[in-house]
């Protein structure tokens, strides 16, 4: 997702936070250059804080409306007031979360607001005898439940939401991590390893030499 914040300690605070959720957030600290990354990346939901530098969260708001995406709005601010908050939803915003804020409020909107994108992705994935439940955050196997580490489930979840495509590791990396992650690091190969193992025989995730990944279905076999 887009975070467009100013202050750099709430910024970091935020993407720090999403992290621990398995929610990758790219953050823009002025209005240009959120406008840059929403014309290179498609985002799942962006956060707004109103008042940023440059063209404002209501400027950025209007665009993602006009751009016809379907992008789930949350607007952050520090004033209360009913007449602002229903300008914000006058522009497009979907939810508005006043500031000071506790993370688990904001986390548990951000999965609200992503849950009724249903046009976008089901609310439960289900690929080659996996059972994968994005809100409880829980993944089952054959009805056997498999604990996974945050990283762990944010690739799995990329992997069965493209539906038995292969998906390349620079995917993964952008999709899972975030623009911070090194492109040269094999935590991408390291996590695959280990959910490849945690989701048991037989194997589920294959290997495409030089392309990526994919989850094998039964039609894979013939």
């Amino acid at each position: 997702m887009l975070v467009v914040e100013d202050e750099p300690y709430m910024a970091e605070a935020i993407r720090a936070g999403l992290r621990l959720e398995a929610i990758a957030a790219d953050v823009a600290g002025d209005g240009d250059t959120a406008l840059e990354l929403l014309s290179v990346n498609a985002y799942d939901i962006a956060v707004l804080d109103r008042d940023v530098p440059g063209p404002s969260g209501d400027e950025i708001a209007e665009s993602i409306v006009a751009s016809g995406s379907g992008m789930p709005i949350l607007m952050l601010t520090a004033a209360d007031r009913l007449d602002d908050k229903a300008s914000g939803f006058e522009l497009g915003a979907d939810d508005y979360l006043t500031k000071p804020f506790d993370l688990r409020e904001l986390v548990l909107r951000l999965r609200a607001l992503d849950r009724r994108r249903g046009h976008r992705r089901p609310p439960v994935l289900e690929v080659a005898g996996l059972r994968l439940d994005p809100f409880r955050r829980e993944v089952y196997r054959d009805g056997r439940y498999v604990a996974l580490t945050r990283k762990q489930f944010a690739v799995l979840e990329v992997l069965m939401g493209a539906q038995g495509g292969v998906v390349s590791a620079e995917e993964l990396l952008e999709r899972a991590w975030d623009e911070n992650a090194d492109p040269f690091t094999n935590a991408v190969r390291i996590t695959v390893s280990a959910l490849r193992k945690r989701l048991g025989e037989p194997w589920l995730i294959a290997t495409v030499p030089g392309v990526g990944y994919r989850i094998d279905t039964p039609s894979d076999d013939g």
